[in-house]
């Protein structure tokens, strides 16, 4: 059973995921610092992804289902239930994108920050560095962020550029 941590607490030298959760941590903060640039209607407006559309919402909700499902499967992990990743990422992508859709910015935003708070302390108390424990952690943590890093970037200063170009033009 995991127990409460703080999940900003620094990472024991021991631990055998620590350079992944160090990474996770500066990852996280570093997406969290681009959005917390833009207003609640930046977040919600379509353009991050296009078919189907994908406002910077629509992107943290995705983030925060991963981090979701991988804390369900290291705690099945640690129970002796895990059944092994073999899955449809896609078809995982459509499920989460539809569970979340339609759900205000804040909901998402709170979700993603329970969800990886929940994940954090399932993974602090994970102890055993095997494959399947590495490939969440992959798929959920610092090279999920990364792989969203350059067009979260992207749009999130055209989104600025958009905002100050309205501010300029005003009497």
């Amino acid at each position: 059973m995991s127990h409460p941590i703080d999940p900003e607490m620094k990472v024991p030298v021991e631990h055998p995921f620590r350079p992944q959760i160090e990474a996770e941590r500066a990852g996280w903060y570093a997406v969290t610092a681009l959005v917390r640039q833009l207003t609640t209607e930046e977040c919600e407006a379509p353009g991050y992804y296009a078919n189907p559309d994908w406002s910077i919402r629509d992107v943290i909700a995705h983030l925060g289902t991963w981090l979701a499902e991988a804390q369900a499967q290291l705690e099945r992990m640690d129970a002796g239930t895990y059944e092994g990743h073999d899955i449809d990422i896609d078809a995982m992508n459509s499920v989460f994108l539809e569970a979340m859709h339609g759900q205000p910015w804040d909901v998402a935003w709170v979700q993603a920050h329970s969800a990886r708070t929940r994940m954090l302390i399932e993974w602090y108390s994970h102890l055993d560095r095997t494959d399947e424990a590495a490939w969440w952690i992959r798929k959920s943590g610092s090279e999920h962020y990364a792989d969203h890093a350059d067009r979260l970037t992207a749009w999130i200063e055209e989104l600025i550029s958009r905002r100050e170009a309205i501010a300029g033009g005003a009497p």
